[in-house]
């Protein structure tokens, strides 16, 4: 399980504020859009994102030393919830004043709560439900909509700058799409606060983003076994080619198969999080997409339509 850390000052990144609905929406599209060609004008750059150059050495570069930081309890007393680490993963305007915000948190899993009047202003709210910001939270409800109460800065991460800011809004739309509401993960909200780390230390994103994708699979029980043949049940092979059944795992592949090939090596790779081997980084792409593309149910990511589309600027 990734270490706990702490951090400098936060990306001040204004928080979304796109149409009705608890999915990133049309308009969370075109803001990212606008902000990606704001902070990451050269689309080549946001290529690299998703599509590692196999000429380039992506080995992880090694992260300054960090210390623990010591993080209050979260207190429940009631119905009401107090001092609750999280992140703002999405919001959208609820009536004339108001915002939804959705929060993954790290002993309720994702909540949706309403932020009264944080559209105002002068509101204290406004400038506090950040992207990317650690926070201090509390909120009051029996409903699936409860109320937020209490929203404080406890000191954050680096900025999320050019492809890292992209990137979070990856992660952001992947913990939205895949996450039930109310299921506790909290090792996954830790190694969200890693990710976020390594993007904002320039670690290589297509790197970062597969164990982060592999770690979301498997925190909330839809991921096989990728080391483990689903037919012998034994290890899978180095030197086999394998594809991967959502459901079941790799079984060794067949000449009618559609599904991507991967050798046994890059499974074993990423159960290590081995990720130097240039094949690796391309063949895990092709299959974390595709079993992604899986627990979707096929409903595109606008994150990874926004990067097509600069491509193609």
């Amino acid at each position: 399980m990734p270490e706990h850390v702490s951090y400098a000052s936060p990306a001040q990144v204004p928080v979304s504020t796109s149409g009705p609905g608890t999915e990133v929406d049309t308009n969370s599209t075109l803001e990212v859009r606008d902000r990606a060609a704001t902070y990451a004008p050269n689309a080549d750059e946001l290529v690299s994102t998703f599509v590692p150059d196999p000429g380039v050495d992506t080995a992880p570069a090694v992260a300054p030393p960090q210390q623990t930081r010591k993080r209050t309890a979260p207190r429940t007393v009631g119905t009401r919830v107090t001092a609750q680490p999280a992140f703002v993963l999405h919001s959208y305007p609820y009536k004339e004043t108001s915002l939804i915000v959705e929060l993954l948190t790290r002993d309720f899993g994702r909540v949706a709560l309403i932020a009264k009047g944080a559209k105002r202003p002068h509101s204290q709210l406004r400038g506090v439900l950040q992207t990317f910001q650690p926070l201090s939270t509390g909120w009051t409800g029996k409903n699936e909509l409860r109320t937020l109460t209490d929203a404080d800065w406890v000191g954050g991460l680096l900025p999320l700058e050019k492809t890292a800011l992209l990137c979070g809004f990856y992660l952001n739309e992947l913990l939205v799409k895949l996450l039930a509401r109310d299921d506790a993960h909290p090792a996954l909200f830790d190694h969200y606060v890693s990710t976020l780390n390594q993007l904002a230390h320039n670690e290589p994103p297509p790197i970062v983003l597969r164990k982060f994708e592999t770690a979301l699979l498997k925190e909330t029980g839809v991921a096989a076994d990728l080391a483990r043949c689903a037919d012998s049940r034994g290890r899978v092979k180095p030197g086999i080619q394998y594809v991967v059944d959502p459901e079941r795992g790799p079984r060794p592949a067949r000449d009618n198969d559609t599904a991507p090939r991967v050798a046994g090596k890059t499974l074993l790779d990423m159960e290590r999080e081995e990720y130097t081997d240039p094949a690796t980084q391309a063949q895990s792409k092709q299959l974390m997409r595709f079993l992604l593309a899986h627990q979707l149910n096929g409903a595109p990511l606008n994150t990874r339509q926004i990067l097509i589309d600069l491509m193609q600027l």
